[in-house]
C-alpha cells in the first residue's frame, strides 16, 4: 500500500512531518523517505526499513534537515519522494497507487520528449517518476497533475512539493483517502486521519475523489473542485487502516465492531471463548463477543518488542516464518477451549493454517474460523492488496481451479461468490477441510457493506465481486 504526510508552516516543519510520515508505518515495509524545501532549497533522504523501522532510520534527519515544507512517505515498493527538475521547476513528488497501463503511458511520455527512465533495482520503471514525467507534458503542474489522473488505469492520489507549497490530489475515484488538517501557523496533508492530532492540528477537511488543492503556510485554495463518484478501498476499513483512523467520517474501529456484530448475528456455533488474529483481528473479535455474549480473550500474544510490521520481510516463506515465530500461546486459555478466532481475510491461507495447526499442538478441542470480509476472488487492481501474488495464489482460486480447470469464466467466479449458491457452500468446506479449521464461514459482502456504512455504489469492492 503505502502512506505520506505533508506539512506546510511558518518556522520549521521538520519535526511534524517526521512524526506524521512516522504515523504510516503500518502502511508499507520496505521504502522511506522525506523531502524538505528550506533556505538551503530542496534537501532529501530515502531509507530501506525492511529490517528496521522507520523512526530508526531517520532519526538523524531531524537534526540534519530544515525547512518549512515538506513531505513524507512508508511505501512498499519504490523509493520516494523524488526531487524532479524540469521546465516547471523542481519540485518532489511522492505517489500511492498502482498504474495498470504502465507501458502504454511510458510510449506517450517518449513520444512527449522524455528520453528514458531510471530502472528500479528490480528492472520496473518507477511509478513516481512516471507519474513526474506525466505531469512535465503540461504547462503547469496543476494541468499535469489532471492528465496523470485522467491517464492512469488504476488508481493515483499524490503530494507534490514545489518552493511555494504542496499540490495535493486524491486519485481520480477516491480509492485512498487525502485528510487536510490545520493549526494556527500552517497546514498538513495525510492519508491517516489520526496521524496529524497529536502533533497539534485540528481537522480541516478531507479531498473528494479528484479534488486538488494548493496548501501553503497561509492558506488552501482549491485547484480542481471533487467529483461525485466514489469507490474508495472497503480494505481500509477491514485491514489496512489503523484503529484510531476514520474515513469519510466512518471509524475504522466501529466499523470492525460492526462487523463482528453482524458476524456474530449470523452464527450459530458456541464456543468457549472469542479471539481475534493479532492485531487487525482484535476488534472484529470484540463486536463478535459484545453481540454474543461469549467471552473475549486472548489466547495467543503477539511479541511486538523486536516484530513490528515494519520488520516483516518481502519474501513469502520468511514472512510466514516470522508470523508464526511473533505468536505466543497462553496454554491455559487454549487447552481443552473450544476457539473462534476472527482474521481480517484468508488470502493464501498458509498462515491460518499453521496457526490453526498450533492451537491444535496447545491442546485446543476446536478451532472455529470467522475471517471479517467475503472470500477473495480477485487480485487487487488498483491498491497492491497482495501485489506479489497472481490470482492462483488465492486458495478460493486454486480450488476453484481444482473444481472447474483453467478456463474460468466470469458467471462462474460470480457464482462461487454468491453466499446463497452450492458452488459457495462447497468452496467453503473445501476451505475449511485443507485447512484443518472445525468449521468456516466468512462475513457476507451485504453485511461487510452494511458495517462500514455507505452505499455500495460508493465502495470499491473488486476483490471479492470483480465488479469495477
Amino acid at each position: 500500500m503505502g502512506g505520506f504526510f505533508g506539512a506546510v508552516s511558518k518556522t520549521n516543519c521538520v519535526f511534524d512531518l517526521f512524526y506524521g510520515t512516522d504515523y504510516h508505518s503500518h502502511l508499507g515495509t520496505r521504502r522511506a523517505g522525506l523531502a524538505v524545501y528550506g533556505d538551503k532549497g530542496f534537501d532529501r533522504s530515502i531509507h530501506n526499513i525492511e529490517n528496521s523501522p522507520f523512526r530508526t532510520k531517520f532519526q538523524d534527519e531531524v537534526d540534519k534537515m530544515e525547512g518549512f515544507i515538506g513531505i513524507g512517505c512508508i511505501s512498499d515498493y519504490e523509493p520516494q519522494p523524488l526531487i524532479v527538475r524540469s521546465h516547471l521547476g523542481t519540485y518532489a513528488i511522492t505517489t500511492v497507487g498502482k498504474i495498470n497501463n504502465t507501458d502504454e503511458l511510458v510510449e506517450s511520455v517518449y513520444k512527449g520528449g522524455t528520453s528514458h527512465f531510471l530502472e528500479m533495482s528490480g528492472g520496473d520503471i518507477n511509478p513516481t517518476e512516471l507519474v513526474a514525467a506525466l505531469i512535465n507534458q503540461k504547462d503547469s503542474i496543476a494541468e499535469g497533475i489532471r492528465y496523470v489522473q485522467e491517464s492512469v488505469d488504476g488508481s493515483m492520489t499524490l503530494l507534490v512539493m514545489t518552493n511555494k507549497g504542496i499540490y495535493a490530489a486524491r486519485d481520480r475515484l477516491g480509492r485512498t483517502p487525502c485528510v487536510l488538517g490545520q493549526k494556527e501557523d500552517g497546514y498538513c496533508v495525510s492519508f491517516e486521519s489520526f496521524a496529524y492530532l497529536n502533533l497539534g492540528y485540528t481537522h480541516l477537511k478531507e479531498l473528494g475523489p479528484a479534488e486538488v488543492v494548493f496548501i501553503t503556510p497561509e492558506g488552501v485554495e482549491q485547484i480542481y473542485a471533487p467529483q461525485k463518484k466514489m469507490k474508495i478501498c472497503s480494505f481500509l476499513w477491514i485491514y489496512y487502516g489503523y484503529p484510531c483512523s476514520s474515513y469519510e467520517g466512518l471509524s475504522v474501529e466501529e466499523m470492525r465492531y460492526n462487523c463482528g456484530k453482524l458476524l456474530a448475528k449470523r452464527d450459530d456455533v458456541k464456543p468457549d471463548l472469542v479471539a481475534g488474529v493479532p492485531d487487525s483481528g482484535t476488534a472484529h473479535a470484540i463486536g463478535y463477543a459484545n453481540e454474543s455474549g461469549v467471552p473475549f480473550s486472548r489466547p495467543f500474544i503477539k511479541y511486538t518488542p523486536t516484530w513490528p510490521r515494519s520488520f516483516m520481510p518481502t519474501n513469502q516463506s520468511k514472512r510466514n516464518e516470522i508470523a508464526k515465530m511473533k505468536m505466543l500461546p497462553v496454554e491455559s486459555l487454549i487447552k481443552d477451549k473450544s476457539l473462534l478466532l476472527i482474521d481480517d481475510s484468508i488470502v493464501r491461507g498458509t498462515q491460518l493454517r499453521e496457526t490453526t495447526e498450533y492451537l491444535y499442538a496447545s491442546g485446543a478441542k476446536e478451532v472455529h474460523i470467522r475471517p471479517a470480509c467475503p472470500p477473495l476472488l480477485f487480485g487487487c487492481k488498483y491498491l497492491n492488496f497482495s501485489r506479489s501474488s497472481s490470482e492462483m495464489d488465492l486458495i478460493t482460486r486454486r480450488i476453484i481451479r481444482e473444481r472447474e480447470g483453467d478456463d474460468v469464466s466470469m458467471e462462474t467466479l460470480k457464482d462461487y461468490a454468491d453466499p446463497e449458491s452450492q458452488n459457495y457452500k462447497e468452496m467453503l468446506d473445501e476451505i475449511c477441510r485443507q485447512l484443518n479449521f472445525t468449521s468456516l464461514r466468512y462475513h457476507r459482502l451485504d453485511d461487510m457493506i452494511e458495517s462500514i456504512g455507505m452505499d455500495k455504489c460508493e465502495l470499491c469492492t473488486y476483490c471479492w465481486d470483480g465488479e469495477e
